[in-house]
């Protein structure tokens, strides 16, 4: 094999910029790994923290208050995530949970959880964490953040239940550091006792002149004085002193994107003033636009890993669940559709797969679906 390479064309003027750069060049070899730590230190694969406190902030909202076990926190943007892993009744699972504390300290990381109906993750993370408890996440992630070069100063939140939690970095970042932004929040809650971080935000707006704060109830009490009923356009146009100098950011619910987005658009706000976080789909996902008539949700398919075993999937759960109750590890870091870690490739069969899912060309072109929003609806052969 040596001797044909010597009978390569340009073989020896190669040898020779070889010798000349061990010659004259800079030996690297010391350096060896340094890039991998500097980037690990901005974008780390995992995060070991301690949970230091628990506040609750309604019935069924907590934030927990993370500290780094290295004493080290990478910087992230107001309104990115982390995706926080833990072993629940035995099945090695993830969620995403935005991250709530201002980006301006660093000492620790807050997230902000409120209860999931039939959440199995939020119930643990609710009623088992305590004081002291280890837990792991991510590095933040996201694309849900204010652009300086694209986005308006002028800011409209649209947030609906624990929607808040990026408005709050955001928020909180912003008086912190006494930005030059304008935000109003228009805060959608179904009463008054669901509002959370309602006398934080108070508070921000009696003494910031750049925050208005404007909490709209849906199920009010009889003494409930404040506004009434949902984010419509009216109430948007009653709130907002400019419509067409602001960008508009909406996080909350699937159910907020539907009535809320319609009402943007009849007001002309153009699409690329209007940031929406990754997109919720509903906790029935019977219920979702498109899903096939006649089916329960409860359906049970196989699903044949290629070169490996076979697991039972639900038609009502995502695949990605289905491979994490079988013991399968899936690289995961949003679950909703958008970063795309999770991609498996469908070999046979069909999935629905609903709105919001941000699949590649190339995943379209050559048969990759995300797990985490693809949910079966016959027998499937895939490649993990």
């Amino acid at each position: 094999m040596k001797e044909f390479v010597k009978q390569l064309d340009g073989y020896d003027e190669v040898v020779r910029e070889i010798d000349i750069s061990r010659k004259f060049g800079i030996d690297y070899r010391a350096d060896r790994g340094k890039t991998r730590k500097v980037i690990d230190r901005y974008h780390p694969d995992v995060i070991e923290y301690t949970v230091t406190d628990i506040i609750e902030e309604t019935p069924d909202v907590k934030t927990l208050r993370l500290v780094s076990k290295s004493g080290y926190l990478p910087p992230f943007q107001a309104g990115q995530y982390i995706n926080v892993y833990a072993e629940v009744q035995g099945i090695r699972t993830s969620r995403p949970y935005s991250i709530s504390s201002s980006p301006r300290q660093r000492a620790y990381y807050e997230i902000t959880i409120g209860r999931v109906e039939n959440g199995f993750f939020s119930d643990f993370l609710l009623g088992k964490i305590r004081r002291g408890d280890s837990l792991k996440s991510s590095g933040p992630s996201g694309n849900f953040y204010f652009n300086p070069l694209f986005h308006r100063k002028n800011s409209v939140f649209i947030a609906g239940g624990t929607g808040i939690t990026p408005f709050m970095s955001m928020m909180r970042e912003i008086c912190d550091a006494g930005l030059e932004r304008r935000v109003t929040l228009l805060y959608g809650s179904r009463t008054e006792k669901n509002i959370t971080f309602n006398d934080e935000l108070l508070d921000m707006a009696s003494r910031f002149g750049n925050v208005t704060y404007i909490p709209v109830i849906s199920e009010p009490s009889q003494r409930y004085s404040g506004k009434k009923g949902f984010i419509d356009s009216n109430r948007i146009m009653e709130s907002v002193p400019d419509i067409v100098d602001c960008t508009f950011y909406i996080c909350g619910p699937g159910a907020m994107y539907d009535f809320c987005l319609p009402q943007l658009e009849a007001l002309n706000i153009p699409g690329k003033r209007i940031r929406k976080e990754m997109f919720s789909s509903s906790g029935d996902i019977t219920k979702e636009a498109g899903w096939p008539a006649g089916m329960t949700g409860k359906e049970t398919f196989n699903v044949t890993i290629k070169g490996g075993r076979n697991i039972k999937a639900t038609s009502g759960e995502t695949l990605l669940s289905s491979l994490e109750r079988a013991g399968l590890v899936v690289p995961v870091n949003c679950r909703s559709g958008e970063c795309s870690m999770c991609r498996i490739k469908l070999v046979s069969g069909t999935v629905f797969q609903p709105r919001g899912v941000l699949l590649r060309e190339a995943d379209v072109r050559f048969g990759y679906v995300h797990s985490c929003k693809a949910y079966p609806l016959e027998d499937l052969e895939i490649i993990l």
